[in-house]
């Protein structure tokens, strides 16, 4: 491969199966981070002759994690593609991350799969990120096979990680392979009476879940049941997403490698098997029916965007229904938050656009694909518009899909330019990362003034800044992130606004005495007029609450915007000349910071609703740590699957890093949402901490 330093190169052109939907296998490799996928998929490239020889993620020379960050850091930061042939059936392995700050990768891959191998080591079993995955999975009602990888480990137990994946997900996890030894022994054949117990089961898993009663009645009665009728068996159970077979691999010495890719080709569902996903009109109504042939309405949809140095932006994209060309016009078809909801912070749009040259990556590597049909994945150049989750349709008849649901980014950091040029590099950066990655959010926030990039998780974060200098050449500094906080009036009082100016030239005169004080929460600002005589003419008793409400926005005592205030005008003077607009508007803010010198202004703090989704043996850790934040609880519930959910108010000074924390110390078995309940008072001692640090 180009730029690869080791010897693992690909071997030939694209793989040329997969003309058809039935010939067509796309696998997405899920499991947690350390669990061997990236691994797995190099052996299985090498048993499939793709490769000469295994790369190595050590060396940062594996297919799949080609990426700088992927390289430094030794891990999968984002969703690979990689196709072989076997069997005459093209496989398009799709190899995703297994830390948590990239679970929107992971749900990609879900979306452009039609069956998961859920990869489990042997020396770690199913942990609590495992059982998380599989959640995702069942989520989408994702067929699943369980793969065994690491059984050269020395603590390798390949029966207790059986075990244990039955008991977290169901007496329908059944191996179809046996290893012993350095070897698999196959149970769907042969009649080894040593494994006549473990055969049985598996075959009346088999037929049960597929509800072959015929086959079933057979199997009771005694009679011999035929292979190839146990493996169509088979492949229908686990399409309906019911069962489970498990197989273990050794991905350094290759054993299980063969197995594992004839389970692939005769056991897994093809794209003709797998619902698609619901299509509509641009305008919302429902779309057409649609089948997975490659002679249909083109629907097609982007699951990932890259920038690529060399070849400009790569839209990585799954075809469910026509056929995709090169160098045709596509319409492009945005996320239409309309009608579908606000589940992504992405711009809707709408547009036509030419597709350029269609290729299959290998890693990093694109090698020319003539077309790509129904069921079949390709990368397009240049649809300079297109973003991740966007829909790709026939000109005349536009259609949108609906999209994936995407986790919410919940760790806030701010970061700013760290010179003047580097102000239009990070505004063009955040801009092409924001498409291509739907689990970032960027806020500008207009109270604080801050740039926040909403991301996953820290590794996340590093990653996106990383990017940020590498690929855009825009040099960011992180800096403290300011919530924001504003002020209200704590009691009732006076200020009088003199604003005079008749030494030369045009004069400037107006004075204003208003009272001022304080609103229920959300009342705004409310300004009466209660000037008699004509003290302040009526022409400039607007440009008064006009001054109030500028002032208002800058601040009166620490600089955060005042709320909930009840001002009102009472006396003034003017002159006849010299009075004017601009006068009265700094009369009025003038008048609005004297009275706020005369009482208390009080501090008012953001409060959250945050919801904690959490293991029953951790609630009363998550409670403690709430009341720590000094937030609220204010009651649980169960949540099935021995989960309890906890609600609580929680002011978001508190919370900042409340992403980190909570998967910390829970071991990443508790996740949480958060929404915006309203502002209140902020305790003074902790005012003063806060202002301290900002």
């Amino acid at each position: 491969m180009a730029g690869r330093s080791s010897g693992n190169q690909p071997n030939g052109d694209a793989p040329t199966a997969g003309a058809r939907p039935d010939a067509i296998r796309n696998v997405v490799l899920v499991g947690p981070a350390g669990s061997g996928k990236t691994t797995l998929v190099e052996a299985l490239l090498v048993s499939a002759g793709v490769l000469n020889r295994p790369g190595s993620v050590a060396e940062g020379t594996t297919v799949s994690d080609h990426d700088d960050a992927e390289i430094r850091q030794q891990r999968s930061v984002g969703l690979a593609l990689a196709p072989l042939v076997h069997d005459g059936v093209k496989v398009n392995l799709l190899d995703t991350p297994g830390y948590a700050d990239y679970v929107g990768e992971v749900r990609a891959g879900l979306r452009a799969a039609d069956c998961a191998m859920f990869v489990v080591a042997a020396n770690e079993g199913v942990d609590e990120a495992t059982r998380q995955l599989w959640r995702e999975c069942a989520q989408v009602a994702m067929p699943r096979v369980v793969v065994v990888t690491k059984l050269d480990h020395a603590r390798a137990d390949y029966a207790a990680v059986v075990a244990g994946a039955q008991q977290s997900f169901g007496d329908k996890v059944l191996p179809v392979y046996l290893h012993e030894g350095d070897d698999v022994v196959g149970l769907l054949t042969g009649d080894d009476p040593a494994h006549e117990e473990e055969r049985g089961a598996l075959i009346e898993g088999v037929i049960e879940e597929s509800e072959d009663e015929t086959l079933m009645e057979r199997y009771v009665g005694g009679e011999a049941v035929d292979r190839d009728l146990l493996v169509q068996d088979l492949e229908r159970a686990v399409a309906r997403g019911s069962f489970f077979p498990v197989l273990p691999v050794c991905s350094t010495t290759g054993v299980g490698t063969r197995e594992l890719l004839d389970m692939v080709v005769a056991g897994f569902p093809s794209p003709l098997e797998h619902p698609l996903p619901e299509v509509f009109t641009p305008e919302g109504r429902p779309g057409p029916a649609l089948a997975c042939d490659p002679d249909g309405p083109l629907v097609a949809e982007v699951v990932k965007t890259t920038s690529d140095p060399y070849v400009g932006r790569l839209s990585l994209v799954r075809v469910f229904s026509g056929t995709v060309r090169p160098d045709s016009t596509v319409h492009v078809s945005g996320h239409f938050t309309s009608f579908f909801g606000a589940d992504t912070t992405h711009e809707d749009h709408d547009e036509d656009e030419r597709v350029g040259a269609l290729s299959a990556p290998l890693g990093k590597q694109q090698r020319p694909a003539a077309l790509a049909v129904a069921g079949d994945l390709c990368a397009i150049g240049r649809l300079s518009r297109a973003e991740t989750g966007d829909t790709l349709s026939d000109k005349d008849t536009p259609l949108v899909l609906r999209p994936w649901s995407m986790p919410e980014p919940l760790l806030p950091v701010a970061v700013e330019a760290h010179a003047k040029a580097d102000e239009d590099k990070l505004s063009q950066g955040l801009q092409r990362l924001a498409a291509e990655d739907p689990t970032l959010r960027v806020e500008h926030n207009a109270e604080t003034h801050q740039i926040v990039l909403w991301c996953m998780g820290e590794a996340h974060a590093d990653v996106l800044l990383d990017r940020l200098g590498s690929r855009f050449g825009a040099t960011v500094d992180q800096v403290p992130l300011r919530v924001p906080l504003r002020e209200t009036f704590a009691g009732l009082a006076k200020g009088h606004g003199r604003h005079v100016k008749q030494s030369g030239g045009h004069g400037q005169y107006a004075v204003c005495d208003i009272e001022v004080e304080p609103l229920p929460e959300g009342s705004g600002l409310e300004f009466v007029d209660k000037v008699v005589g004509g003290a302040v003419p009526r022409q400039f008793i607007p440009s008064v609450e006009k001054g109030v409400r500028a002032q208002m926005e800058r601040g009166v005592s620490r600089g955060y915007p005042v709320v909930d205030i009840k001002v009102t005008l009472t006396d003034g003077k003017s002159h006849s000349v010299d009075s004017s607009d601009m006068s009265f508007q700094t009369a009025g803010a003038l008048a609005l910071r004297e009275a706020a010198a005369a009482t208390k202004v009080a501090l008012l703090e953001p409060v959250d609703e945050v919801a904690v989704l959490v293991p029953d043996d951790l609630v009363g850790s998550v409670m403690s740590d709430l009341s720590g934040r000094r937030g609220r609880v204010l009651g649980s519930e169960p949540a099935g699957d021995e989960r309890t959910l906890v609600r609580a108010e929680v002011p978001q000074v508190e919370i900042v890093r409340y992403a980190v924390d909570l998967r910390s110390f829970s071991h990443g078995a508790a996740t949480f949402t958060r929404r915006f309940a309203r502002y209140e008072p902020m305790p003074d001692n902790v005012a003063q901490r806060v202002l301290a640090e900002t």
